[in-house]
């Protein structure tokens, strides 16, 4: 299948000399985690609310908030593209070797569509999916946080392990989830509310227990592709803790489930 055919071609997109502040409103009114950037129509970049948590977060931006800055000194500039002709596993092993979650789609130069791993989630139902269980594809060296970590730590473990969520455990037990959109909201708020000459200070003063969503969905280990791929689109969780016997054993991810549809295609 060519991914023309899997793309998305309601493109929502932002100006590259828009702030933040103007992305926030786009990413909540539509419901994405990512927009392409462009310039007088023209493609110059991408920027997801990961991007955004790493810039908020980091001391060399603190104390600003969000309306100042542009989307421009965030956004990746190096985006890359494919074609609308190119094949589904190509698509999917570009993804994966770059570590991206979407990539927008080319037609003579000019962007007619996007497409991001939940679009691939789609295809992971049906009769195929459902004779593979979770624990033959979940990523069982599970990065995790504690209730009383600082929030500026999980910022760090995301950006380390290159995830978007993490899962929070206590005493060995799942309590709580974060994402990239919890750090994203939570520094917005943290720097419209407390003042700047405190901010440096008080940021070590935020904890994961604070942001985190608490009584998070899970699965179990035996569960099917398909089962876990229809409460991703149920949901828009990109990332379920697989459980067992209480304990976290894994997490499986729409990148797990792109890695296999790569793996089915090649």
């Amino acid at each position: 299948m060519q991914i023309k055919n899997l793309m998305s071609e309601d493109l929502i997109t932002v100006d590259k000399d828009q702030n933040l502040s103007d992305a926030l409103k786009l990413f909540r009114k539509h419901n994405v985690s990512r927009l392409p950037v462009v310039n007088h129509k023209e493609l110059v970049g991408i920027i997801s609310e990961r991007d955004i948590a790493t810039k908020l977060g980091s001391s060399k931006s603190e104390s600003m908030p969000a309306s100042r800055f542009h989307i421009s000194s965030v956004m990746v500039k190096d985006v890359i593209t494919v074609p609308e002709t190119m094949q589904l596993g190509e698509v999917a092993k570009i993804m994966l070797d770059n570590g991206i979650g979407s990539v927008p789609v080319m037609k003579d130069d000019e962007m007619v569509g996007i497409v991001s791993k939940a679009d691939f989630v789609t295809l992971a139902v049906g009769i195929a999916f459902d004779k593979i269980a979770v624990k033959e594809i979940m990523t069982k060296d599970v990065v995790a946080v504690a209730p009383t970590d600082r929030l500026v730590h999980a910022r760090r473990q995301m950006m380390d392990a290159n995830v978007g969520r993490l899962p929070v455990i206590d005493d060995d037990e799942l309590v709580g989830m974060i994402t990239s959109k919890d750090l994203m909201r939570a520094f917005i708020d943290f720097r419209k509310n407390v003042p700047e000459k405190y901010q440096k200070t008080q940021i070590k003063e935020v904890f994961v227990e604070d942001i985190m969503s608490s009584n998070p969905s899970y699965v179990s280990k035996e569960m099917s592709i398909s089962e876990v791929s229809k409460i991703m689109m149920e949901t828009g969780y990109n990332g379920l803790p697989v459980v067992e016997e209480g304990k976290v054993v894994g997490i499986i991810t729409q990148t797990d489930i792109l890695r296999l549809i790569e793996k089915l295609e090649s």
